[in-house]
C-alpha cells in the first residue's frame, strides 16, 4: 500500500459504520494487510475512532 492508501484508509476507519473489510475491499487488499500497514488495528479495541 502507498502512504496515500493508509492516510485513507485511516481517515475512514474513524467512521464508525465503516469496518476493516469494506476498506480492504476498497483498497483491493486483504484485511491483513491493512492489519500489517496499520498496526493500531490489531491493538485489540472495537472502537475504530481512536485510530
Amino acid at each position: 500500500m502507498t502512504a496515500e492508501q493508509i492516510r485513507q484508509a485511516r481517515a475512514i476507519l474513524t467512521r464508525p459504520d465503516e469496518t476493516v473489510s469494506s476498506v480492504a475491499r476498497l483498497h483491493g487488499v486483504s484485511r491483513g494487510t491493512l492489519y500489517k500497514h496499520i498496526p493500531e488495528l490489531g491493538n485489540g479495541t472495537s472502537d475504530a475512532a481512536e485510530i
